[in-house]
């Protein structure tokens, strides 16, 4: 295997949890907290799972409780902790609210709520209410007032929220993010990023025909199936941008030095889902009939205030390779990155105008983190990007200080979607996107992600 091909598969597919580490501690230290953090879970499906099981793996948690309406989830949860040796926590779930039961603890220092979409907002807002600390998965945000409502609940209590964007921290990602802070590319000029990755298989499945192979969903359905593909009924929109978006947002110093000026979206025709369900489940399928209201392929462009533009391709209802297409474009030079991609040009260095592998970029380049906890953390498989996200999430709470992606940021990464569905109803038409850091984003100094990141 080259060089190349180790460095890419050294970095995970977005979303994707890893496994038992017997022989690796997760207690990164920083700072001189050495008390346990006191961790609670809302939400244990497939992600919050994840979670937990990278969390059982650390000598500096506690697991005090957990809630999940789904009683199979809240088993499996459990045989886990149990076979990590863990205390048993207290269980919630008989409602959709006693979340707020949990909340009410005292022997809670930190969440993560890994739930469906429209719950990320409310249960964070509780979540911070209560003092705690706070890690949501993506997307953080469904509309401008949620966005708004995060950014509103930090400032009123004080208490932190992370968006726990996992792709932030893959290999290549944080080797680039590397070469941008050096000034490789020199003044950057262009982005371009997405989520482009065939999810039919998991938006329909009726739990009786072989995975992927279903065209059922709501309470036919199962997983994501369950609540997902709701989504692509309803709304025209980018539904899911951040794991495209926050690591070019972070290359840009957005809402540090920089931020969103205005958006605007186009999307395809809405064919893809029809396809799938027809050639699954036959034309006479009562789902064949309905009419699908989100595009095949939305497509965003985000103006800075640094003059820079950003392309965010949204793709997840047709054949598609899972791909971010990442781009960097500056005045000496540009990158495109990806799995299958993985190529540079910059000025006066490589040879001539044409592109060069970037094997040698990789090494020099490679994120302190990575050159650190890298071997051990890929044993873990699927990359290790959610070790570090798990990692940060719990030095940052141990010691109650800001996150590296906190509450500005996830309101900024998520107003794409509001945005995009305003543009695209009215043809196109620029979307101004709110400051959510009411000005401050001019003197907040951008975070140390070579030096400070956990």
């Amino acid at each position: 295997m080259n060089s190349r091909r180790k460095f890419v598969k050294q970095t995970t597919l977005a979303g994707a949890g890893i496994t038992m580490l017997p022989n690796l501690s997760f207690g990164l230290q920083k700072g001189t907290s050495n008390q346990k953090l006191k961790l609670a879970f809302i939400g244990v499906g497939l992600r919050g799972t994840n979670h937990l099981n990278n969390a059982l793996q650390r000598k500096d948690i506690e697991i005090t409780a957990i809630c999940d309406i789904d009683s199979n989830r809240i088993k499996i949860a459990l045989d886990n902790i149990s076979k990590a040796g863990f205390v048993k926590p207290q269980v919630f779930g008989n409602s959709d609210y006693d979340y707020r039961n949990l909340l009410e603890l005292k022997n809670i220092d930190a969440v993560i709520i890994s739930t469906p979409w429209l719950w990320h907002t409310r249960m964070a807002v509780d979540s911070m209410k209560a003092g705690k600390y706070t890690g949501l998965e993506v997307s953080a945000a469904n509309t401008l007032e949620e966005c708004w409502d995060l950014v509103n609940t930090h400032e009123e209590t004080g208490s932190h929220l992370m968006i726990l964007e996992n792709v932030n921290y893959r290999r290549d990602v944080l080797a680039v993010l590397n070469m941008v802070k050096q000034n490789v590319f020199g003044e950057l000029l262009h982005f371009r990023c997405g989520y482009q990755h065939d999810l039919r298989g998991v938006k329909l499945n009726d739990g009786k025909t072989a995975y992927g192979k279903g065209v059922e969903f709501g309470e036919k359905g199962i997983s994501e199936s369950a609540w997902r593909t709701q989504h692509s009924l309803l709304r025209n929109a980018d539904v899911y941008p951040t794991h495209g978006l926050g690591p070019i947002a972070v290359m840009a110093d957005v809402n540090r030095g920089n931020r969103f000026v205005s958006l605007t979206s186009h999307a395809t025709k809405a064919i893809g889902l029809n396809k799938y369900i027809v050639e699954n489940g036959g034309k006479d399928h009562p789902n064949a009939k309905l009419k699908w209201k989100q595009g095949d392929v939305i497509t965003s462009t985000i103006e800075t205030s640094n003059g820079e533009t950003i392309i965010v391709t949204h793709d997840v209802n047709s054949p598609q390779p899972y791909s971010l297409g990442f781009k960097v474009k500056g005045s000496q030079g540009v990158t495109d990155f990806d799995y299958h991609t993985q190529r540079i040009h910059v000025e006066g260095i490589t040879k001539g105008h044409g592109w060069e592998d970037m094997d040698a970029w990789f090494e020099k380049y490679d994120h302190p983190l990575w050159k650190k906890y890298g071997d051990s953390a890929t044993e873990a498989g699927h990359g290790g990007i959610d070790f570090f996200v798990l990692n940060a999430f719990v030095e940052s709470a141990k010691e109650n200080i800001a996150p590296p992606m906190d509450a500005y940021d996830a309101a900024a990464w998520s107003a794409v979607t509001p945005l995009s569905e305003l543009s695209i109803e009215n043809n196109g038409e620029p979307q101004d996107f709110p400051d959510f850091t009411r000005g401050n984003w001019i003197k907040r100094k951008p975070y140390n992600w070579i030096k400070d990141t956990y």
